[in-house]
């Protein structure tokens, strides 16, 4: 039953995306907010239909969900987790390799809610360009978005945090929100696993740490958290 409740899921998940993306296109020609309203349509759909698999959502610490210009640190296990920032974050933008603008639709969005492009073999130069594009999106009061990890990785997998998010830290000078999550228990390759996933915004980091510190208490709130969420 899980099987065929998950083969439904991607029929009715891609039935949804397209019609969303090709019905929204008009909203490409009006600013940003639009596209971003959309985001949040279609990611409240996806949480009704993750309901066919037993698959419930839940947002835990909202008094921690930024609403004004913040750095957001989630944990990465699945593509969901991107899902539910546009979903739950009221604008939300992210740092994603520039590989994914090619992608018809889903680029053509990405560039105009601000994405910010990383080249991943472009090293400090590569920083540079993600730090000043990412200062000018919180003169906005956009939330930026970064993976520590930079990809995906296994639940219960080692962690490995990468140094763009001290980067930004240092640069903007502002909080960082961490978020914690257990999705790639029940959002797998083909599955979808009955359960509760969980994503769970903490108490946020204050600006003005070094970076070694930074990194450890962020590393360390993330891993905890995400953790005690796994037998979920």
């Amino acid at each position: 039953m899980v099987a065929i409740r998950s083969f439904v899921f991607h029929v009715l998940f891609y039935v949804w995306s397209v019609v969303v993306a090709l019905v929204c296109t008009p909203l490409l020609l009006g600013p940003a907010s639009w596209t971003l309203g959309m985001f949040h349509v279609w990611g409240r759909g996806l949480v009704v239909l993750l309901a066919i698999c037993g698959v419930r959502v839940e947002v835990r610490g909202r008094e921690h969900i930024p609403q004004g210009p913040a750095l957001v640190a989630p944990k990465h296990q699945c593509m969901y987790d991107v899902f539910a920032q546009f979903t739950w974050l009221p604008a939300s933008v992210f740092v994603m390799k520039k590989e994914l603008n090619w992608i018809p639709w889903f680029g053509w969005y990405a560039a105009k809610v601000g994405t910010i492009d990383i080249d991943r073999s472009g090293g400090a130069s590569a920083l540079k360009a993600m730090v000043a594009r990412a200062k000018s999106l919180f003169a906005k009061g956009r939330q930026v978005v970064i993976f520590p990890e930079g990809t995906r990785s296994r639940p219960g997998a080692p962690s490995d945090y990468k140094p763009g998010v001290a980067a930004l830290y240092r640069e903007l000078g502002v909080p960082v929100h961490p978020v914690a999550t257990n999705s790639g228990v029940h959002w797998q390759k083909f599955l979808r696993t009955p359960g509760t996933i969980v994503f769970e915004y903490l108490e946020p980091i204050p600006p003005g740490l070094k970076r070694g510190e930074f990194m450890r208490l962020l590393e360390e709130r993330i891993e905890t958290a995400t953790t005690k969420l796994l037998p979920l």
